[in-house]
């Protein structure tokens, strides 16, 4: 019983942590942009012609 008073605690300070990367991560702007970063796959390079 007293491993569940201490693991409660760590598993909701870990969510609370996790749950604030998310929020700090949304207003840094890191998932405005998704569809860019798929569709750049598809345009080529430009490679330099070897001599």
């Amino acid at each position: 019983m007293n491993g569940l008073a201490l693991l409660i605690p760590i598993a909701l300070g870990l969510g609370l942590l996790g749950l604030c990367a998310f929020f700090w991560s949304l207003k840094r702007g890191q998932f405005d942009d998704l569809d860019g970063a798929a569709l750049r796959i598809f345009v080529e390079d430009e490679e330099e012609p070897t001599a």
